[in-house]
């Protein structure tokens, strides 16, 4: 399901919820996401950043929802181990409790980028209020990189931010913040379908700590092993290429 088509259904489930007899299922709805973004809907969609073309086996690894204490140095830690480089896609909020640890992503040579500073769900957010929302987290981490919470985005929204920021989503969804699956079915949505140039969503949260314990080691040791090496998406990117 594209990410407007999405917004499309959540909006006529939200105002007409005799189409589901639940509000239990309203919220199973919600919760639906994709492990690997299909190729049909990174090209319905090409403003978007899906991923990186290349022919060198290079992966993007990035964290949402820091910067916080112990979660985001430890990953920090982990990357360091293997000269990795991420891309960590900030909430203001937390960047304005915690800057030492802001100052540690950037002075290591990761990339940052806005996350919205209250890490506010696009979908039932008014257009401005959310468009502000992002500029003062942006102003913050000082980059135009842009990735909307839980990949909600209306589509007012999205023309909005694309005048100043390239949108960056992903190919690979960890699933590291499902309750609902173990942390070995986390490492193996990022094993099985991770490629050279894919972008791979983590969270360094601390409702995403115990599964990003047991698969962020794994994951950099075997990509690793295989030649592979992890960078950072440019930090001011003027333009990407879609799939």
């Amino acid at each position: 399901i594209a990410f407007w088509q999405m917004s499309i259904l959540y909006k006529q489930i939200w105002h007409k919820k005799s189409l589901l007899k639940s509000s239990a299922k309203i919220e199973k709805f919600l919760r639906m996401y994709l492990v690997n973004t299909p190729w049909f809907i990174q090209r319905l969609f090409p403003n978007f950043i899906w991923c990186i073309p290349t022919k060198e086996k290079a992966i993007y690894l990035t964290f949402d929802d820091g910067p916080i204490p112990v979660v985001t140095p430890w990953v920090m830690e982990q990357l360091r181990t293997y000269n990795a480089k991420g891309t960590f896609f900030c909430v203001g909020a937390n960047v304005e409790r915690h800057p030492d640890i802001f100052q540690q992503l950037t002075s290591e040579g990761h990339t940052v980028g806005s996350h919205t500073y209250d890490h506010l769900d696009g979908w039932q957010t008014a257009n401005t209020t959310y468009l502000d929302n992002a500029k003062r987290c942006a102003s913050l981490v000082k980059s135009n990189l842009f990735r909307p919470p839980y990949g909600r985005l209306k589509p007012k929204q999205a023309q909005l931010l694309r005048n100043d920021y390239q949108i960056v989503m992903w190919d690979v969804l960890s699933g590291d913040f499902d309750p609902n699956i173990s942390a070995e079915h986390c490492l193996k949505n990022v094993l099985k379908n991770t490629k050279a140039g894919s972008i791979v969503v983590l969270h360094d949260s601390l409702k995403a700590e115990d599964k990003l314990r047991y698969v962020l080691p794994k994951i950099l040791m075997y990509f690793s092993e295989r030649g592979y090496h992890f960078e950072a998406l440019p930090s001011r990117a003027s333009k990407f290429f879609s799939p």
